[in-house]
Parts: C-alpha cells; structure tokens; sequence
C-alpha cells in the first residue's frame, strides 16, 4: 500500500522513505528486545515484569552512566517513534 503510485517519482521516493525509516524503527525494538533478553534472559511479559527490580543495574552508554531500564526504555520509545513516522521522521 505505500508504493501504490510506483509510476509517479516523488511517490515512488517518498515510500523509499517511508521504508528506510521503518526498519530505523525496527532496529531500535530490535536493540530493546536484545537488551531485556541479555539482562532478564527471557522475553516472557509476566517474567520481565517481575523481574523489573533487576534492570537498575547501572551501564555506561555512550559515556552517560545510564541505568538499564532507562535504556530499554529509550530504544522502545525510538522504535516506536521510527515505526511510526512521527514528526522530525516522516519528512
């Protein structure tokens, strides 16, 4: 459905676009998934919700001293920001 005009160029770009900042979004929920997987190694809700206490473990990213829940909270946000092409994404 996003490049139903192929024929016509800006259309035909626009749904590049669109794309290329989609799978920016997946790789974001990509990397909060992989985060929660390596600290909580599991993916279950009622596990990962249980075990939320675990994730105020303190890491260094990007030389901010950031707390592992903050992060995965981070790259969530992102990933559904990307996914769907909020303002700043979608132009």
């Amino acid at each position: 459905m996003i490049s139903f005009w192929f024929t016509r160029i800006q259309a035909n770009k626009s749904a590049l676009k669109a794309v290329l900042i989609n799978k920016i979004g997946d790789f974001f929920l990509f990397f909060a998934i992989l985060l929660i997987f390596f600290y909580l190694k599991t993916l279950n809700y009622a596990t990962v919700f249980a075990l939320g206490d675990l994730l105020n473990e303190n890491i260094l990213f990007l030389g901010f001293n950031l707390k592992v829940l903050t992060l995965i909270n981070f790259f969530i946000f992102l990933g559904a920001f990307g996914k769907s092409a909020q303002i700043g994404l979608h132009t």
